[in-house]
């Protein structure tokens, strides 16, 4: 499929899925958790949680990429990558994504890798400016924190804690 922007895509794309294809589809966020909030929030209401339910059962993994300037020009992707077990699986389903951040952060032996993990490896290997890294963060205190650019010039805003 191209983009999901709305639920009859989104329906068609899971319908797909449950009878056993394999389904590639685009999103436009930034994170592997803006995406199943996004793509559950197409649903009306009354069909969210059967949205949830089947994308739990379905869904394998998610790659969120965004594209950073090289320090020596031209575009460098970082990524993000959702490796979809029994425990993210369960999070879709329960209706509680933003604790896939944890299946993610413990989860690095499957495949999954947060977005700050890319990022801050992309300014430690000098391919990307660290102002550049910070303005593709989605949580730019963590970015900060791991890369040693906390000390009193960085706090964390309320959106962020």
């Amino acid at each position: 499929l191209g983009e999901i922007r709305d639920a009859e895509t989104a329906a068609l794309s899971l319908e797909i899925a449950i009878t056993g294809h394999l389904v590639f589809a685009t999103l436009h966020t930034n994170s592997a958790v803006s995406s199943v909030e996004r793509l559950v929030d197409l649903f009306p209401g009354d069909q969210q949680g059967q949205a949830r339910a089947t994308l739990g059962d379905v869904l394998r993994g998610i790659v969120a990429q965004t594209l950073c300037k090289g320090r020596t020009g031209g575009r460098l992707a970082a990524v993000e990558v959702l490796v979809c077990g029994a425990a993210a699986s369960n999070l879709i389903r329960e209706g509680k994504p933003a604790q896939l951040l944890n299946v993610m952060q413990t989860g690095g032996k499957e495949g999954n890798r947060l977005l700050n993990d890319d990022l801050a490896r992309l300014v430690r290997d000098h391919k990307v400016l660290y102002e550049e890294a910070l303005s593709k963060a989605v949580d730019k205190y963590d970015l900060a924190r791991r890369l040693g650019k906390v000390r009193g010039h960085f706090e964390r805003t309320e959106d962020e804690k």
